[in-house]
């Protein structure tokens, strides 16, 4: 198998346990890279719409595919989104080559790099704005389900795919707007801190340009999502790659099986794992 060595990947908004995130295109992604850093930008694990009815083999591969990366030397860094934000009580914690925080400053190639998902900049997240963006995000994940069926007619009548939800955005100026707002905004911030590059999430738009204020330049990154656009963020050779997922790059790649059974738990054995010679305390 052909990997892609990277120095560094940024991958957000998968939004495990959701009927509109593609994991298995995600798994196929994380078993073909080996970055020597994985930044998990955010909205990895839905918690507004988790359901213990919904999280099928294929999300938890997901979740494997990135702990194997942990065990073959990958640092991990899980930065905290809007959608799972019950993880922010652990920002801080670390083990072993995984971490959760809230926000990373990185040094690259001599360079400031600041990251975060970019929730803090969406008034919609907060107070009882938040009750209605829940209620946004149950009636997205229905559009989305909409949207594949209809692509799914498309492609057998030899038809391209067609996106509803970005339909639905560029139609609307307060969306266009938002976006714009989110990114100057994020752009002149970290202008007034001095880094180099901002990479934010959130927003579902990837993005690679740089912004110019009367105080400075900055390169503005977004990752995107995994939802409309499966895209990444990758950095190698001194350089910025926005990736996107093309299910064709992946033809000959052996197929994942998303189908689990859990084994039978089998307690009888000979074997003697672990030998304890003493267990004298001090007095």
């Amino acid at each position: 198998m052909n990997y892609r060595e990277a120095d560094l990947v940024v991958i957000s908004d998968l939004h495990l346990g959701t009927y509109g995130c593609h994991a298995q295109e995600i798994a196929q992604y994380l078993r073909h890279i080996r970055p020597k850093w994985l930044i998990l930008n955010g909205d990895i694990i839905d918690g507004w719409q988790f359901s213990k009815r919904y999280f099928p083999p294929a999300h938890l591969q997901v979740i494997k595919e990135i702990l194997t990366l942990t065990e073959l030397g990958t640092r991990v860094v899980y930065i905290t989104g809007n959608h799972d934000e019950m993880l922010r009580r652990y920002s801080g914690w670390q083990l072993s080559h995984f971490q959760i925080t809230d926000k990373l400053v990185l040094e690259i190639d001599g360079q400031m790099t600041w990251i975060f998902h970019g929730d803090v900049f969406d008034a919609t997240t907060k107070g009882t704005a938040k009750i209605i963006a829940k209620l946004g995000g149950i009636g997205y994940d229905w559009l989305i389900l909409l949207n594949r069926l209809i692509n799914w007619i498309l492609v057998k009548c030899n038809r391209p795919k067609m996106s509803l939800s970005k339909k639905v955005k560029n139609g609307v100026k307060k969306a266009v707007s938002f976006i714009d707002n989110f990114e100057q905004t994020a752009a002149e911030l970290a202008i007034e801190k001095g880094y180099k590059h901002v990479i934010c999430g959130h927003i579902h738009q990837p993005q690679q340009r740089v912004i110019k204020t009367a105080k400075g330049a900055v390169t503005y990154l977004n990752s995107g999502d995994w939802i409309e656009n499966l895209t990444a963020l990758e950095y190698s050779k001194g350089s910025w790659q926005l990736y996107h997922y093309q299910e064709s790059d992946y033809a000959a790649a052996p197929v994942i099986s998303m189908v689990k059974r859990t084994p039978e738990a089998n307690v009888m054995t000979e074997e003697i794992s672990i030998h304890i010679h003493s267990l004298h305390l001090p007095l």
